[in-house]
């Protein structure tokens, strides 16, 4: 079944939702006119619909495979992404001077989503390129800049991230890689790294690896950690892929989902590194890398749920079971249980859009005004926007099963990949419980201004409302203040060990008020009543409640997560 890519939902996200307008008044994004994105939005979306839609089935019946110690990927993804590195989609947000567009993260967002729903498993090879050109930008010598910049926004070389450890995982500082000093401005870099996406394939000429790393005296855990950067092969006097660096694939591993994404086993043996910002600072450049990830792990998940989303609907408007109860064309679509299902999905995935679309926008202002608010807001909406898309990616994909019934479980329907791809979500780039534990701590860390911030906003949207939807306000209203009474709660906790067992809760409480906000918006930009109030009358009537069972939990004792001794609970 056909993919569209969702671009009227974005051009009215953007124009009525999130303030997109804005970016075009500083001076950072002065070129981000209306016209200007537009023109964006549609080339994206005719690639990702031409391009990488036609891949994803293929590269989920056809893995990557590595030979003889090369990795060769799934039939047409080289070519795909190579249209992907031609068309400056790589580097449409990275600096001018380094060949990129210089184009704001909430365009960079939007065609992550496009290209998510796609073909996910090929989106991740520019996806970790991207991460790794904002670290470079922030962190690398000028040399490094020099050289490695332009060939990574070009597409021509492609990055990684490599972090996790077999010992190593959500605990980073448990890593032991190692970097000795070369004394000639390189290191030795020795060790294995695992889960590596897209840590080697046939796509483009070059590989270049974000290693963390210890050196000698790099102390215990995450603060002696350091990052450098390691080419697959290591550049010669003109800068061009030279003799092959002492490193490995040493396999690939068998994965759930996403199978045209090769996930590579890596070994280091002395490989031959350069180092990336400051000695012993590794942990600080590498999350300007999963920052940048984090976001586009977010609309990953947006739109793996649109995709789900899509096939669902297509197929219930065929598939006929049984008589169903109002006049159509007698197909499963128009039995209630069935658009209950399509109903929620449709909500849930246009919710978690406009969180993403807030969260990016609010990224771009703070770099562009270096406006406190505006990385408050950035920095508050970052985990709520990974941990509640990619869930709701999740739960899309389930009800899209669903709704196909036994045909769902079927692999021939294709309905199972989206599950399957869609799991790996709410694991990588910090599980979706390190950022609920995130929210709760570091980012609630000012007493809850930055949150309460954001509720003002909503209570004012409220208002506006009033007069027009009357009933959605109020109900909107009512959520912000139980979901500020909540924020109260949880930063007049002392224990943080308290704070982290609501945590996941809270966070999705949270989503669901601001997933309120922004459907009761869109059917106020509505002139009268459309779908977009149908569909914001269905969300605030349906599912806006669930934030009251969540904050209801926050003031269960933690006592009670640890009544159960492991033989206990299996008793």
């Amino acid at each position: 079944m056909p993919y569209t890519s969702p671009v009227t939902d974005y051009q009215f996200i953007f124009d009525n939702l999130v303030g997109f307008d804005r970016l075009a008044q500083t001076e950072t994004f002065a070129d981000a006119t209306s016209d200007v994105r537009d023109a964006i939005l549609a080339e994206a979306g005719k690639l990702a619909d031409t391009v990488m839609a036609p891949l994803n089935r293929s590269g989920d019946l056809t893995p990557s495979v590595l030979e003889n110690g090369v990795v060769r990927t799934s039939p047409g993804f080289v070519e795909g992404y190579q249209k992907i590195a031609e068309g400056g989609w790589v580097g449409m947000c990275a600096k001018p001077e380094n060949g990129g567009m210089g184009l704001p993260q909430a365009l960079g967002a939007a065609v992550a989503d496009m290209m998510s729903g796609a073909c996910l498993a090929l989106q991740l090879c520019p996806l970790l390129s991207q991460g790794q050109i904002e670290a470079l930008e922030h962190h690398g010598s000028d040399d490094l800049k020099a050289l490695y910049l332009p060939k990574l926004t070009s597409g021509e070389w492609t990055g990684t991230m490599n972090l996790t450890e077999p010992q190593a995982g959500s605990d980073v500082g448990a890593l032991k890689s190692k970097a000795v000093d070369n004394g000639d401005g390189t290191y030795a870099i020795s060790g294995q790294k695992i889960y590596i996406t897209w840590g080697d394939h046939d796509a483009a000429e070059n590989i270049c690896h974000l290693v963390l790393a210890r050196l000698p005296e790099g102390g215990d855990g995450t603060k002696g950690i350091s990052l450098f950067l390691v080419p697959k092969f290591i550049p010669d006097e003109a800068g061009n892929p030279g003799v092959a660096n002492s490193l490995k694939v040493v396999s690939l591993e068998h994965k759930m989902g996403i199978h045209g994404s090769p996930t590579a086993v890596m070994q280091y043996d002395g490989a031959t590194g350069w180092l990336v910002g400051q000695a012993q600072g590794g942990m600080k450049a590498m999350f300007t890398m999963m920052n940048n990830a984090r976001l586009g792990v977010a609309a990953q998940g947006v739109g793996m749920a649109e995709a789900a989303f899509q096939h669902a609907l297509a197929f219930s408007q065929d598939r006929k079971q049984g008589r169903t109860p109002v006049e159509g064309k007698g197909a499963i679509f128009d039995h209630a249980d069935v658009r209950r299902m399509l109903m929620t999905m449709r909500a849930d995935t246009f919710a978690a859009r406009a969180i993403c679309a807030s969260n990016a926008v609010a990224i771009d202002l703070a770099r562009a005004t270096d406006s406190a608010d505006w990385q408050t807001r950035a920095a508050l909406l970052t985990p709520i926007s990974k941990a509640f898309c990619t869930d709701i990616a999740n739960e899309v994909a389930s009800d899209g099963l669903q709704v196909f019934g036994g045909m769902g479980f079927i692999e021939e329907t294709g309905a199972a990949q989206y599950a399957r791809d869609a799991r790996i979500l709410p694991i990588y780039e910090g599980t979706n419980g390190i950022q609920a534990m995130d929210l709760v701590a570091r980012k609630m860390a000012d007493g809850g201004d930055g949150a309460n911030a954001l509720l003002d906003e909503i209570v004012a949207g409220t208002k506006a409302a009033q007069d027009r939807h009357a009933d959605m306000a109020k109900a909107v209203y009512s959520a912000a203040e139980t979901l500020r009474e909540a924020v109260d709660y949880l930063t007049g906790q002392g224990d943080l060990n308290a704070r982290f067992a609501v945590a996941v809760p809270f966070l999705r409480a949270f989503a669901r008020v601001l997933g309120g906000h922004f459907h009761l918006q869109a059917a106020l930009s509505e002139k009268s009543a459309g779908p977009r109030t149908a569909l914001a009358e269905f969300y605030i009537n349906r599912m806006l409640p669930e934030h009251q069972g969540l904050c209801d939990t926050l003031r269960q004792e933690t006592d009670g997560l640890y009544a159960l001794s492991a033989e206990e609970m299996l008793a």
